[in-house]
């Protein structure tokens, strides 16, 4: 049986160490490893080692019992959330630990909420009991109270409260119970059950650094987990992580969902098929080639890409979206020495391994900008820079990710006829869900636009990023819809279609009411009684709301939602004036109307009708030769109305 086990938990709650243990008692490790030692069995790299944290999401291999476990040591920094949030996708189930010096922290909260929006059946391990005045069982109560209430303490094993414990969640095993007893088995295998299902979720205490408690919890995890995998149905696996070797070459890590993966297989995705080279199974940073991979195993190939992080392969055509999304961007700064498309060939591997950096090219500005979660994510790029490619480089100071939209639906025209080209489309933009996208929707008929002309209406309206006219920041949450076009049998060439539709789309904008959005947390503080006043005053001032709040305790916990921009910076105020022992968990909302619009455009200063690549003038042909007909005049002029 495979399981794959993911270690997730606060930074500085023991998770490598924890992760150490286990190799160690199962004889993958010959010593333990801890990361203030910087000898660490997964966190292998040489920053992990500098700065004593866990950046990447690395994996090692053990067998216990009759099971191979891939454990997974994520990271617990926020900067490097989404590298987490990449590895929950593969994971049969995780372990959060929770330190009981600190309790439930914010992020903690963060890795839960992911954790349940990926249903990845969740354990819980209360590290560091061997502190003086921890007290496990009042972590427990903290777990219940702001995580779930449906956590069992394993401590105590299968006694009189774990039967009271099920029974309260199983009206038919109780049923069974008061007719003929307990049969230990069957109650253990519905405790199974319901902990897959995410109904119930395990607890046990310990401390890794002394080795207390880890192999009993090892024994209960193996008895209370099981995977079912099918080697024999169609091969299927999902992309997870992305990684250039010494080599250069790109290394596709894969969970196969089913089936079986062989040396020199044809892999399809979307239309396309590749080859697989080489098939690596990696525990920490060494490797051993295999001839195949069946359902269950996390593997690595060469050979792939095409595929991207969070595509599924085979039989599965599915894409896994995440959450952790950065709400900052940065320009790159290097020296003018190297060339910028060097530059950008290294940052576009980068942009392959994390998916999150969106690495974008301007240019109009000709410069590389990235997109981050927080300054320590770039101070480790600027490290990852030199340590890889060989070049220094540093960043601007991060700026909050803007978008736009708009509150009015309007039509759009673009005309595009130069001397020897045509093409024209009208759009109907409407303003959509909030934190929905551009979504698409065709009407066109087939007399007036060939389908393949339709296809790339819809192509070059989903290819990219497309400029807003208050800052030029991304249009999102609008549905975009095909009315109609025309296209002409021997004019018509390659590239008309995407002037005509951008055209379309800027000149729609032009008429419309647009709004600027900024980023925003949801947010959850728990502190002091006393500290109330304080904490609701602060997120006044920055300009979010909150509920109304609620006494556990002699504790007080507020939620809302609150600009990014204003609360960034929070928590080193917040852990100054709670003295460390407040907790503020801060999980990205989405974007909402932007509190200071009108500062912001003015600060920006975006001049739309220099933007580069934008146009709302449509181009029209008489006598032989072409010419301009500005947004507000186009309609009038179209041919297809």
């Amino acid at each position: 049986m495979h399981k794959t086990i993911g270690i997730l938990a606060h930074v500085d709650a023991g998770k490598t160490t924890f992760s150490e243990q286990l190799l160690y008692h199962t004889k993958t490790i010959r010593q333990r490893g801890r990361v203030d030692h910087k000898d660490s069995f997964l966190d292998s790299h040489s920053i992990e080692k500098t700065r004593g944290i866990t950046i990447f999401a690395d994996q090692g291999i053990f067998s216990y019992n009759n099971s191979t476990y891939y454990i997974i040591d994520t990271p617990g920094h926020v900067d490097f959330s989404p590298e987490m949030e990449r590895a929950i996708q593969v994971m049969d189930y995780a372990i959060i630990l929770i330190s009981a010096v600190d309790g439930v922290e914010g992020h903690t909260e963060t890795v839960w909420q992911l954790l349940r929006k990926h249903q990845v059946p969740t354990f819980f391990f209360i590290n560091k009991t061997d502190y003086e005045g921890t007290n496990a069982a009042s972590v427990l109560e903290e777990i219940r109270t702001n995580l779930s209430e449906d956590v069992y303490d394993l401590t105590n094993s299968f006694n009189d409260e774990f039967i009271e414990f099920i029974a309260e969640r199983d009206e038919d095993l109780l049923e069974k119970y008061m007719d003929t007893g307990y049969d230990q088995d069957l109650w253990i295998q519905t405790f199974k059950c319901m902990i897959q299902e995410n109904k119930i979720f395990a607890c046990s205490s310990g401390s890794a650094l002394k080795d207390i408690g880890i192999i009993e919890f090892l024994d209960k995890l193996d008895m209370l987990t099981e995977t079912s995998y099918s080697k024999s149905g169609d091969f299927a696996a999902q992309v997870y992580k992305i990684r250039h070797d010494e080599s250069g070459n790109r290394v596709t890590f894969l969970k196969v969902l089913s089936g079986t993966l062989k040396v020199r297989d044809e892999v399809k995705y979307e239309e396309q098929s590749e080859k697989i080279t080489q098939i690596r199974i990696y525990s920490g940073n060494k490797f051993k080639t295999v001839d195949q991979a069946i359902a269950g195993e996390l593997v690595a190939v060469t050979g792939l890409t095409i595929p991207s992080i969070g595509d599924c392969l085979g039989a599965i055509a599915d894409k896994t979206t995440f959450d952790m999304i950065p709400t900052l961007k940065s320009k790159v700064i290097f020296d003018t020495s190297i060339h910028v498309k060097e530059v950008l060939r290294c940052f576009k591997l980068l942009d392959a391994e994390d998916p999150s950096l969106s690495v974008y090219w301007d240019e109009h500005f000709q410069e590389i900008h990235v997109h981050v979660m927080g300054v320590i994510q770039l101070e480790v790029l600027e490290q990852i820079v030199q340590e890889r490619f060989y070049f220094n480089v540093s960043f601007g100071e991060p700026r909050i990710l803007y978008k736009e939209t708009i509150d009015s639906a309007i039509r759009g025209y673009g005309h595009f006829e130069p001397l020897k080209h045509y093409a024209e489309v009208h759009l109907l933009i409407e303003p959509n869900e909030r934190d929905s996208g551009i979504s698409f929707e065709n009407v066109c008929h087939a007399n007036d636009l060939s389908i393949g002309n339709q296809n790339l209406v819809r192509h070059h309206l989903l290819e990219r990023d497309h400029h807003g006219l208050l800052t030029g920041s991304a249009l999102t949450d609008v549905k975009i819809t095909l009315l109609t076009g025309r296209g002409h049998n021997e004019h018509t060439s390659g590239g008309d279609f995407r002037e005509a539709t951008y055209r379309a789309l800027r000149q729609g904008l032009e008429k419309a009411e647009n709004v600027l959005l900024e980023p925003f947390y949801d947010y959850k503080i728990k502190v002091d009684m006393d500290l109330i006043g304080r904490v609701l005053s602060d997120i006044q001032q920055a300009h979010g709301t909150f509920e109304s709040p609620e006494t556990v305790g002699d504790k007080v916990i507020v939620k809302g939602r609150v600009p990014v921009a204003t609360f960034m910076n929070y928590s080193t105020t917040f852990a100054s004036f709670t003295h460390g022992k407040g907790t503020l968990s801060l999980l990205f909302g989405g974007y909402d109307r932007c509190h200071n619009a009108e500062e912001v455009i003015e600060k920006i200063g975006y001049y739309k009708e220099a933007d580069p690549e934008y146009t709302s003038t449509s181009i029209f042909c008489a006598k032989g030769k072409g010419y301009k007909v500005p947004w507000d005049e186009a309609e009038d002029a179209m041919h297809c109305l």
